[in-house]
């Protein structure tokens, strides 16, 4: 899904650059990229903040968040690196204050305008690019989510960035896709057949996909208060993660042809009445409690969090997708802030054998287990006869580790992303009709939640959730993974 071969030299223009997402993400994920040789040394990048800093103290700057945040990075191929770098003060909604940006940009090469900002700045920032003829026809914007708070919200972002810029120059992030396994999801079911005719509601009994994190809402509680588990995490990662293992076999590697997949899975999700919402929804919103041995505060506790705030920090819940390949399976989405552990998973459960010739082997299923993070694996369970003077069974899984399987390094998400930013590719970027149709399924949670005023169900920090979470598997006849594991 990417282009091989040299890339070409680029402007990358960053917006926000002062900013965490930039230093702890972007800049190490370019730095692994340029130690590789994948960023061409012409390659400029461009970093802006609304401060006054000296490009020395921004260097260095960067340099301390990115060994904070554990990436590996030898100071001594920073400081080559950081050759490429130039800081600009900016203030995003003064038009004039880009007129030193455009002075200093190469408009006859591919110039790309990162924004790392808050969502409302996106149509100000657009608009500014444009009155100094910055959107010409070699530019590219890429918008960093949350693309709105709802339907309206983001048409009326897409809406104005769109009078700039055509749809092929916009590129909606999204991290989850970059990740190697996420990649591997499609690798497995489209590179081999020894699933493909098992990958269908015939012999699947069930999917569950889970983004769990340990950490709180910690200083994010402003954002936090705005978004929620919702908007911040299921109306784009999990959804996502659902297209991609519920997709048809896309005819090639095109961005619109995997795109066009993707969508008419979103399209195919069954509305959700009010009733739906009710039964299937489940809203939890963590409370204090510990996690690795050390006490954790509950979300009321956190700082810039109303004491009596109703948003929610969990989602737990059924969607059916209403095609010839899925009817009638399904699919459980779960995500929440101060879980037991951090993992992002897709569990494919099987069907049950017809007719049992061995002695019951308790509650199992053939599973096939995806593990996006923290470590990237793949794992086939089924049943195997114990040693010995026996037909007992026993569970086994065959176990496919990427870390061990392939010596080369691992690259991050972002800098997949990024160097197919680059490139020029939009496989892996969200489309503005996958953006409306995901937004037009989960606006009737919303809707119903503040209709009826639903109290998110508290659950203990360091644990899997809401015990109504459990529940709303156990009446189909359900576990959570971790729960049979």
């Amino acid at each position: 899904m990417s282009f091989s071969g040299k890339l070409c030299s680029a402007d990358l223009v960053l917006f926000g650059a002062t900013g965490d997402l930039v230093k702890r993400k972007i800049l190490p994920a370019l730095y692994n990229a340029f130690c590789d040789g994948n960023v061409d040394k012409k390659t400029r990048l461009i970093c802006l903040g609304r401060g006054e800093m000296e490009l020395e103290d921004y260097i260095e700057s960067a340099y301390t968040y990115a060994v904070e945040a554990k990436n590996v990075i030898d100071h001594t191929k920073w400081r080559e690196f950081a050759q490429q770098f130039s800081y600009l003060q900016i203030n995003a909604t003064d038009s004039s204050t880009f007129k030193p940006l455009a002075d200093i940009l190469d408009q006859t090469r591919t110039n790309i305008y990162y924004l790392s900002t808050a969502p409302e700045l996106f149509k100000q920032i657009s608009s500014n690019l444009a009155e100094h003829g910055l959107n010409h026809s070699m530019s590219r914007i890429v918008l960093e989510k949350p693309l709105g708070n709802d339907l309206a919200s983001s048409n009326d972002i897409n809406d104005h960035v769109a009078q700039f810029f055509k749809e092929d120059q916009i590129y909606r992030i999204d991290h989850f896709l970059g990740k190697e396994s996420v990649q591997n999801l499609m690798a497995l079911r489209f590179g081999n057949t020894l699933f493909e005719a098992l990958w269908r509601r015939q012999w699947i009994r069930s999917v569950q996909i889970t983004v769990a994190e340990e950490i709180s809402v910690g200083s994010r509680g402003d954002f936090y208060e705005h978004t929620g588990a919702l908007r911040d995490m299921l109306q784009n990662h999990l959804l996502q993660m659902l297209c991609i293992v519920a997709m048809e076999p896309p005819s090639s590697l095109d961005a619109n042809v995997i795109r066009g997949e993707k969508l008419k899975v979103l399209r195919s999700l069954k509305h959700l009445s009010e009733e739906d919402v009710h039964h299937n929804v489940i809203r939890g919103q963590y409370k204090s409690g510990a996690i690795g041995g050390k006490p954790v505060k509950g979300y009321l506790g956190e700082e810039n969090v109303d004491p009596n705030s109703k948003v929610e920090t969990f989602v737990a819940l059924k969607a059916e997708i209403q095609n010839w390949r899925w009817a009638g399976v399904p699919f459980y989405l779960r995500t929440g802030k101060c879980m037991q552990e951090k993992v992002a998973e897709i569990v494919i459960e099987f069907k049950d054998i017809p007719c049992k010739i061995f002695p019951a082997s308790g509650n199992f299923a053939n599973r096939l287990i995806i593990r996006i993070q923290p470590e990237e694996t793949v794992k086939l369970f089924f049943l195997a006869k114990e040693p010995g003077d026996t037909n007992r069974l026993q569970p086994v899984y065959l176990d496919l580790d990427f870390s061990k399987m392939f010596t080369s390094r691992r690259t991050d998400g972002y800098e997949r992303l990024l160097l197919d930013i680059i490139r020029g590719n939009l496989s892996l970027f969200v489309s503005r009709d996958e953006q409306n149709a995901a937004w037009q399924w989960v606006e009737p949670i919303l809707d119903t939640w503040k209709m009826h005023k639903i109290t998110p169900k508290q659950y203990t920090a360091g644990t899997w959730g809401p015990a109504a979470s459990s529940a709303l598997l156990a009446r189909d006849g359900y576990y959570w993974h971790e729960e049979i594991a």
